[in-house]
C-alpha cells in the first residue's frame, strides 16, 4: 500500500482491495454511493470515475504516475468530485462508462477514467493517462463545465442516447428451423482466422477464450470435422506449453503479449482458470490426451493451494506485478535455474527453453516453456519417458521451493459469485469426467456457503464476500453462472435440491430481471440501485454473457423440469441473437453452443436403480456433449416419474420421447449412434 499521503482517504473503509489500494492516495477518493453522488449535485462539480481491477498493470502504473502525485491530486480535488470503482465488485458501473469511452474513442480497456456531470451523464474519458496529458484533461473539461456548460450538457445527452440504444435486441417474429447450414455459416468464416502454427488465432495479443474452444471442439466432434477439431486440439496443447501456463504451479496468465503463447501479461484470474480447467477436462474426456488431463489437474492444485479461502469459497486474482515489477515472481536467470538443479540443469534448460541471454529478451531473463518435444530430449540424453518426468518432477519441486521465498504479486481476496460459479462448474466436471471426489466436496462446500451466506431474504443473491460481509446486490451473470454450477453438481450426485436451488434463482431472475421491450434479460435487477441506463450483456467474451448462459440454463431447466415457459423463452433468445452469431462467431461461441444443442438435440439420459453411480461412472467415460443426465432412486422430477425401481435402467430421450429402457451403457450408447 502507498504511504504519499499519511492521512488516508474514504476507500480505507472499502471491502475491495483495489479500492484499498488507493486508500492512501493523495487523491480525495470516494466509493460510488450516495455520499459522493449527492456531494456532485450539491456543489454542482463534475464526477470523475476511475475505474480498474486489483490485478491490472496499467492501473497501477497510472497510479503511481498521477494518483500518488500531489499536483495531480490537487487538480482533481479541486475541480472534481472523484470516485474509484472496482470493475469486478461493479461490473454494472463498468459497463457504462465503457460504452461511453468505447463511443467516444473506438476503443477501452483498463485503467478506465471517465469524467460525468453531476448527475452522472458522461461528457469525456479515454483509458491509460501520462500525468502531463491527465492534468491538461482535467483542467480543459473543468473550463469547459465553468464557461461553457450547455455544450458539455449537449456532449452528454448525445452519449447517453448512444450507450442506452447500443446492443439493443429486440425479438424477432417467426422462429426459424435451424439446419446444419447455419452452422456452415458461422464455422467457415470462423476458421479462416485459425492460427495453424501457435495455435488459437492469427494475431496478437492472444487470448485464452475458453468458451470459443468449447463451441469449436463440441461442433469438430459432432459433426466430424477435423478442419475444426484439429486445430481444437493443437491450440490447446499449445497453450499449455506456452509462457501463458505456469509450468510449475499450474494456472493460466490471462493473455499472451505475443502470438506464441509465450509472454504472459502475467496477472492470474480466476474466472479465466476455472473455464480452462473445464475446457481441458472436457477436451481429455473426447480425446484421453493425458496432457490434457495433467493441465487441469495442476490448475486445479494451484487454485487450492493459492486461491481458496477458509470459508471454502475461492478468490478472485493474483496481480501481474510483485515489487512493483511485471512477472518478476515468476522468471528466472540461467545462473539461479542452474544452480538450483545442479547436476540435472542443462537438460532441464532445454527442457523449459532457459537460455544465458534469457528468452524473453526485452528483459534478458526467462520464462518457463516448452518448445522442444520430449522425445527429441529422449534420444539426445539417452534417458526413459518415465525418467524425464522424475527429473521434471524434482525440479519442478526444487524451483517452487526457491520460487515460493520470493515476495509473492499481491492477492485480489475478495470472492464473487459469478467466478465462483464458475470455478464450482469447474469442479464438477473434473469430479465428474475423473471420478476424484474430493473436487466434488470441495465444489459442494462453496455451492453450500454461497446459498446459506449470500442470499437475501428475498431469495436473490448478493455478488460478493469478503471479511464475513456481503454486501452488493448480484448481477445477472451472478445468478447465471451459479445456476450453471448447481446443475453440475446435481449431474454429479443426482441431489435434486441443487436443481430446486437452480429453479429458485432462475424463477427470480424471470421476475427481477425481465426486460418488456426484447427478449434479453438486464444485467441489472429491478431491485438495484439505478444508474443512467439497464444493459442487457448479450456478447460473449473471455466470460461468456450473462445471456447467453442464462439462455442455456433455461433450456436445460426447461427438459428437467418440463416447463414450456422456460424453453419458449430461451427460444426466444436465440432467435433474436441468431443473425449477429455468423457475423463474429467468436463473438457469440455461448450462443453457438445453444444452436448446436438445437441442431442436434438434447440427449436426455435418465438412469435409475440401485447401481446407479456405476452406471453414471461408467458413461463418464464416453463423450457426449450434447446431454443431460439424470438420476436416483427417489426423484420428482417429470422425467423420472414411474421409472424408479431396484433393477438398473438406462433411457435415452429425445424431445419428450424415450427409448426402451436398457440395462447397459453399451446399449444405450447405440441408441446416440
Amino acid at each position: 500500500m502507498s504511504n504519499t499521503h499519511s492521512e488516508p482517504n474514504s476507500l480505507i473503509n472499502a471491502s475491495s482491495p483495489y479500492l484499498l489500494q488507493h486508500a492512501y492516495n493523495p487523491v480525495h477518493w470516494y466509493e460510488w454511493g450516495t455520499e459522493a453522488l449527492e456531494k456532485a449535485k450539491a456543489e454542482n462539480k463534475l464526477i470523475l470515475v476511475s475505474i480498474g481491477y486489483s490485478a491490472c498493470h496499467w492501473c497501477h502504473v497510472m497510479e503511481r504516475e498521477c494518483f500518488e502525485n500531489h499536483e495531480v491530486a490537487e487538480v482533481m480535488n479541486q475541480h472534481f468530485v472523484c470516485i474509484k470503482v472496482d470493475r469486478e465488485e461493479r461490473p454494472d458501473i463498468d459497463q457504462i462508462y465503457m460504452y461511453a469511452i468505447q463511443l467516444m474513442t473506438g476503443s477501452g480497456g483498463w485503467p478506465l477514467n471517465c469524467i460525468c456531470l453531476p448527475d452522472q451523464r458522461p461528457i469525456y474519458g479515454g483509458t491509460y493517462f501520462r500525468k502531463t496529458d491527465w492534468i491538461n484533461v482535467l483542467e480543459n473539461v473543468a473550463a469547459l463545465w465553468a464557461n461553457e456548460p450547455d455544450k458539455a450538457i449537449e456532449y452528454a445527452e448525445r452519449l447517453t442516447a448512444g450507450i442506452k440504444d447500443s446492443e439493443k435486441i429486440i425479438a424477432v417474429g417467426r422462429k426459424e428451423d435451424y439446419t446444419q447450414d447455419h452452422l456452415t455459416e458461422i464455422i467457415d468464416p470462423w476458421k479462416r482466422h485459425f492460427d495453424m502454427g501457435y495455435g488459437g488465432y492469427n494475431r496478437e495479443p492472444k487470448f485464452p477464450l475458453p468458451n470459443n474452444w468449447v463451441f469449436l471442439l463440441r461442433y469438430g466432434f459432432l459433426n466430424d470435422d477435423e478442419s475444426v477439431f484439429t486445430p481444437v486440439c493443437h491450440t490447446l496443447e499449445e497453450m499449455s506449453r506456452g509462457g501463458i501456463y505456469d509450468q510449475l504451479a499450474g494456472g493460466f496468465a490471462r493473455y499472451s503479449v505475443d502470438d506464441k503463447w509465450h509472454v504472459p501479461h502475467f496477472e492470474k484470474m480466476l474466472y479465466d482458470n476455472a473455464q480452462l480447467i473445464s475446457l481441458y477436462i472436457e477436451a481429455y474426456q473426447c480425446t484421453k490426451f493425458d496432457s490434457f488431463k495433467r493441465t487441469a489437474v495442476e490448475s486445479i492444485e494451484w487454485v487450492f493451494n493459492e486461491m481458496t479461502s477458509p470459508d471454502g469459497l475461492f478468490y478472485s486474482a493474483l496481480d501481474a506485478d510483485s515489487e512493483g515489477v511485471e512477472g518478476k515472481f515468476y522468471v528466472w536467470d540461467k545462473a539461479e535455474f542452474d544452480h538450483i538443479l545442479g547436476d540435472d540443469a542443462a537438460l532441464l534448460a532445454e527442457y523449459y527453453n532457459v537460455t544465458e541471454e534469457g528468452n524473453w529478451e526485452e528483459e534478458h531473463t526467462n520464462i518457463l516453456r516448452k518448445t522442444i518435444e520430449d522425445d527429441s530430449l529422449l534420444a539426445k540424453y539417452g534417458i526413459t519417458a518415465e525418467d524425464l518426468y522424475d527429473k521434471v518432477n524434482q525440479a519442478k519441486a526444487k524451483l517452487l521451493e526457491v520460487r515460493n521465498k520470493r515476495i509473492r504479486p499481491g492477492l485480489d481476496d475478495k470472492c464473487l459469485t459469478a467466478w465462483n460459479g464458475m470455478m464450482i462448474k469447474a469442479l464438477a466436471d473434473a469430479a465428474q469426467v475423473l471420478g476424484h471426489d474430493l473436487y466434488y466436496q470441495k465444489a459442494s462446500t462453496a455451492a453450500n456457503f454461497i446459498l446459506t451466506n449470500m442470499k437475501s431474504e428475498a431469495g436473490g443473491l448478493y455478488r460478493n464476500y469478503k471479511n464475513g460481509k456481503a454486501s452488493i446486490t448480484g448481477f445477472l451473470d451472478d445468478y447465471a453462472f451459479l445456476i450453471e454450477a448447481l446443475m453440475a453438481l446435481y449431474e454429479y450426485d443426482f441431489n435434486e435440491q441443487w436443481l430446486i436451488e437452480a429453479k429458485s434463482l432462475a424463477d427470480y431472475v424471470l421476475n427481477n430481471f425481465s426486460d418488456d421491450d426484447s427478449p434479453m434479460l438486464f444485467y441489472t435487477s429491478a431491485k438495484g440501485e439505478d444508474l443512467i441506463a439497464r444493459k442487457h450483456e448479450v456478447m460473449d467474451n473471455v466470460i461468456p454473457a450473462a445471456n447467453s448462459t442464462m439462455a442455456l440454463n433455461l433450456k436445460k431447466l426447461g427438459l428437467l423440469f418440463d416447463l414450456v415457459n422456460y424453453h419458449e423463452k430461451a427460444v426466444e433468445m436465440l432467435a433474436a441473437v441468431h443473425p449477429k452469431i455468423k457475423t463474429y462467431g467468436s463473438a457469440y461461441s455461448n450462443w453457438a453452443i445453444l444452436l448446436l444443442n438445437e441442431i442436434y438435440g438434447i440427449n436426455e439420459i435418465a438412469i435409475t436403480g440401485l447401481e446407479t453411480d456405476v452406471v453414471k461412472l461408467e458413461l463418464s467415460n464416453h463423450y457426449i456433449p450434447n446431454k443431460i443426465t439424470l438420476g436416483g432412486t427417489k426423484s420428482n422430477l417429470p422425467l423420472l416419474k414411474g421409472k424408479q425401481s431396484n433393477e438398473t435402467k438406462v433411457y435415452i430421450c429425445r424431445n419428450n420421447v424415450c427409448q426402451l429402457p436398457v440395462n447397459t451403457v453399451e446399449e444405450a450408447l447405440a441408441y446416440l449412434q
